[in-house]
């Protein structure tokens, strides 16, 4: 099977225009909350049309949860748990390698999205499930990857906040004591492998919203539309 079928860039590309738009919408609503400043949320917030009203699923919480039995399903670990950390850049770093990271193989897509969804915040307001699924290959291109043995891992460089959260933040420190939801881009690179030796590897960035409440661990709130510099 063409490479060019099999890669999750192309998935993604195929979503619905409204999924797209309702992540933009929440993703420039979480930094409104935690920013109050209207030129950050213009800039992870390209919208150009109404979103969905459709709701995200409910999510559960980082910290405390046991693995779903789906996650697991006797056959190893299909998602890695999440780090206990109250660093908002470590812990987005290790999302970005888990949300890179996938084995068609040995487990399924339900399997995948049970486990990716023990990183969510329970705290629904801030919660975007969507935008991770949105990451995710849907289950008919899953099975097709599945036939052709398809994988991935990923290598994380370095995660750092935006430069637009950065000046925000400096405008306004207590901006953040609201939601505690952090926007941080990480880079890396991602390796595609499938059956007969195929291969295939690129370098991406990703900027992800970390809820990091003080004295609590970290959780995903959402992956942002775009990447932010």
């Amino acid at each position: 099977m063409p490479k060019k079928r099999l890669r999750i860039p192309e998935e993604r590309t195929h979503g619905e225009p409204t999924s797209v738009l309702r992540r933009s919408l929440i993703g420039g609503i979480i930094l409104a909350v935690l920013l109050a400043v209207a030129g950050l949320v213009a800039y992870l917030n390209r919208t150009q049309s109404p979103p969905s009203a459709k709701p995200s699923p409910p999510s559960q919480s980082a910290q405390g949860s046991s693995p779903s039995p789906d996650a697991t399903d006797g056959k190893g670990v299909a998602v890695a748990a999440p780090p206990k950390t109250t660093d908002p850049i470590a812990f987005a770093k290790a999302a970005t390698k888990v949300l890179w990271t996938y084995d068609t193989r040995a487990f399924s897509q339900s399997e995948h999205l049970a486990g990716l969804k023990r990183w969510m915040t329970g705290e629904k307001k801030y919660a975007d499930w969507k935008s991770i699924t949105d990451q995710v290959p849907s289950p008919v291109l899953w099975s097709r990857m599945h036939d052709n043995h398809q994988h991935a891992s990923a290598t994380v460089g370095e995660g750092h906040f935006p430069q637009a959260f950065k000046t925000a933040l400096a405008q306004d420190p207590g901006a953040i004591t609201e939601a505690y939801v952090y926007a941080v881009t990480v880079t890396g690179n991602q390796t595609l492998a499938w059956k007969s030796s195929g291969s295939g590897a690129e370098a991406r960035s990703m900027t992800l919203a970390v809820q990091c409440r003080p004295h609590q661990n970290c959780a995903l709130a959402a992956v942002m539309p775009n990447a932010a510099p």
